[in-house]
């Protein structure tokens, strides 16, 4: 049974158990507790109890439709078309013409004839990952990818017919998809049984694709990976994903980027992170420090004094900014001083030596504070 035949017999403010004139909030919050009352997952055998509910939602819970509804509940209760159901059926004072436009309006047929011919039908997206490296996600590259998708049938061109035949019209709707499904004074539209709405049949099938007009296959798709891409990036290929049915368009094809992580490297958007071990004399006494970049070396002045934490920028060695290819990221380099774990004799000896000769502590600052409290 359709759904809007269904007003006619269902009182859709019962079944949700509020009044004609409950709000909006009140049809939603009754709904909700009903749905989790009789949801399938939770409560076996409440199902056609759940679709009841749902079905009312459905027509409540949309004003414009909530309004045809009592529209058309309101003219039955009135006898405004009793015995809709029957041919013949009484009409008190109202219109035909009246109802037809009411009707025509709901339900989008009424005594008008709809086409339910299933015209040209997009073809699905498809999704597929690309795994790269970090090399490849800077500097971009041209990658190949292996896929099974469905295709136009190559046998048939995708007309789902054998060749040297072809599609002829369905001479049960006479091309149009639809059938009349007369109710008494309603004729509803249903798709027809002999095409499956198509609007045409298929005498002689393909023998490759059975009539679908596609076919899976094997495929190889050339995929151009820009320059400074991030990981979990989406590339969308326009026109690469399924074919599509009844002539329709093939969909598109998304390729998720996979970036492999770096030995060395890290990344924050375009610029390229690089922590670097230093000495504690090349710290306290400063030194020049050549690292590498992904297109060379570069050389950086640490300054004497220098603190674990200090980060040192090399401007324009990163990577490629986003939809740029004038604009680079930079190269950031962070020291860490390191501490020996093992020391030899003479490398003991002369911290010790070092330990003698320093006169102030780094933590005086914190004797103040203390006698600052007491």
């Amino acid at each position: 049974m359709a759904p809007q035949r269904e007003w006619f017999e269902k009182d859709y403010y019962k079944v949700l158990g509020v009044s004609k004139t409950a709000t909006d909030k009140e049809i939603t919050r009754a709904y909700r507790k009903l749905a989790k009352q009789y949801h399938p997952d939770t409560n076996a055998g409440k199902e056609d109890l759940f679709k009841d509910v749902s079905a009312a939602y459905e027509v409540l819970g949309d004003p414009a439709k909530r309004k045809e509804y009592d529209e058309v509940r309101s003219m039955a209760a009135s006898g405004g078309f009793a015995g809709a159901g029957a041919a013949g059926g009484g009409w008190s004072g109202t219109r035909v013409e009246d109802l037809g436009d009411l009707i025509g309006g709901l339900f989008n047929r009424g005594n008008r004839r709809t086409s339910g011919t299933r015209g040209p039908v997009r073809g699905a997206d498809l999704e597929v990952e690309a795994h790269i490296s970090f090399e490849d996600a800077a500097h971009g590259v041209t990658t190949t990818l292996n896929m099974v998708s469905d295709v136009t049938c190559e046998t048939c061109h995708g007309t789902g017919s054998a060749p040297g035949t072809s599609p002829v019209v369905c001479a049960r709707c006479q091309g149009t998809g639809s059938i009349s499904d007369n109710q008494g004074f309603f004729s509803f539209s249903v798709p027809c049984p002999a095409c499956g709405g198509r609007g045409i049949r298929i005498e002689k099938v393909c023998p490759t694709c059975h009539g679908t007009g596609v076919e899976s296959k094997s495929r190889q798709i050339k995929v151009r990976i820009p320059h400074g891409v991030e990981d979990g990036s989406r590339i969308r290929l326009k026109g690469k994903g399924s074919a599509g049915a009844n002539g329709g368009p093939p969909g598109d094809l998304y390729v998720v980027i996979h970036v492999a992580p770096h030995k060395i490297f890290s990344r924050r958007g375009p610029d390229l992170l690089l922590t670097v071990p230093v000495t504690f004399a090349e710290a306290a006494l400063g030194t020049k420090l050549t690292v590498p970049t992904l297109d060379g070396q570069v050389t950086l002045r640490v300054p004497p004094g220098a603190k674990s934490g200090l980060t040192l920028r090399a401007r324009s060695k990163g990577l490629p900014k986003s939809g740029r290819t004038d604009e680079m990221g930079d190269l950031l380099v962070t020291l860490e001083v390191d501490v020996p774990k093992h020391l030899s004799a003479e490398q003991r000896q002369a911290v010790e030596e070092y330990a003698k000769a320093t006169t102030e502590s780094p933590r005086k600052y914190l004797e103040v504070e203390s006698n600052a409290r007491k």
